[in-house]
């Protein structure tokens, strides 16, 4: 008679090989069952506000944390860790104690804090989290899963873990603005956006939702846009077959206002662009930048803030869907 995991692996193997969203499974990963105890959650994160690494620890674990939070704050217990010293024995004793790990396992516990908190600083991480963290009937203490962030910054250090990076697991079009050192998170919206800073991309999707638009990705250009990279935005915001509008929002700084245009006139040309685009410059240059625009010839419609550019946005993509946002 076959195992109920032998069955669930058939099933895994015989259902088209695809993922939920639809890529082919490349990999399939088992892991070793366990005699659990108890399930505990456990995290290293940044806190800012204290400029300090947080080791934190609860009881309920198999849940995310930020429904403990809510729910059961007071089940949640954190040491904050001095980075002259790192985390001490004496903390990670506290920890285990306070979320309930069972007496003759403390130690046992205490030391896999002590080398997890290792990782989390010779790997330049931002957050390590392990949920679940269990204890097992024959007295082990192990972490049944794991997820860990690494400061992208720090990579240049860490060739093993670039080594790890799995392609298929991630957006063709994230990959592909990866190539020019443009950060992209598509989304489910119709209205793609090219921004420079994060700070601005956020802001700029919150006021897209305030008119009533869904933005359809974060792009941020970064602050040494050339032509090149502006084009390559473009292409990678139309690859998305559900942007029907495109909104360009850029407050020049380091990046002048004129090279942009430059760059948008040149990726409208070569993509024959046909959906409604509204462009809101500011800053270094931003007049040469509006005359660059204007002179073009081209359907490109000015805005002079943020808020004009999103309702003018949402309101031609509306238009051109038929009245509907989405």
């Amino acid at each position: 008679m076959r195992t109920y995991a032998e069955e669930l692996l058939g099933k895994i193997l015989v259902t088209h090989q695809t993922g939920p969203e639809g890529k082919e499974v490349k990999r399939l990963l088992i892991e070793e069952g366990s005699d659990i105890d108890k399930e505990y959650y456990l995290g290293l994160v940044l806190d800012r506000a204290q400029s300090r690494v947080v080791l934190m620890g609860s009881s309920e674990g198999g849940m995310e944390i930020e429904e403990v939070a809510a729910k059961t704050p007071e089940k949640i217990f954190r040491e904050t860790i001095d980075p002259a010293v790192g985390l001490q024995a004496f903390q990670a004793r506290r920890l285990a104690f306070n979320i309930n790990i069972p007496t003759p396992l403390i130690n046992k516990a205490a030391k896999f804090m002590l080398g997890l908190y290792q990782v989390f600083v010779e790997k330049d991480c931002s957050i390590a989290e392990i949920n679940p963290l269990v204890t097992t009937k024959d007295g082990n203490v192990l972490a049944l899963d794991a997820k860990l962030n690494f400061d992208s910054n720090a990579l240049y250090r860490h060739k093993d873990i670039l080594e790890l990076r799995d392609l298929d697991e991630e957006d063709d079009k994230e990959i592909e603005a990866s190539k020019f050192g443009l950060s992209y998170i598509a989304l489910d919206g119709n209205i793609g956006c090219m921004v420079n800073g994060a700070g601005l991309a956020m802001a700029t999707m919150d006021i897209i939702k305030h008119f009533h638009g869904d933005p359809a990705n974060f792009l941020d250009v970064g602050g040494g846009a050339s032509k090149e990279k502006v084009t390559a935005a473009f292409k990678i915001i139309l690859s998305d077959e559900h942007v029907k509008g495109i909104l360009v929002n850029i407050f020049g700084g380091i990046m002048k206002c004129d090279v942009i245009a430059e760059g948008i006139v040149a990726a409208t040309k070569e993509m024959g662009l046909e959906i409604p685009l509204v462009v809101r410059l500011e800053g270094t240059n931003v007049e040469r930048g509006k005359e660059i625009l204007h002179e073009s010839g081209l359907n490109i419609t000015p805005a002079s803030s943020m808020a004009d550019a999103a309702e003018k946005n949402v309101s031609l993509v509306n238009q051109a869907v038929g009245g509907g946002a989405k």
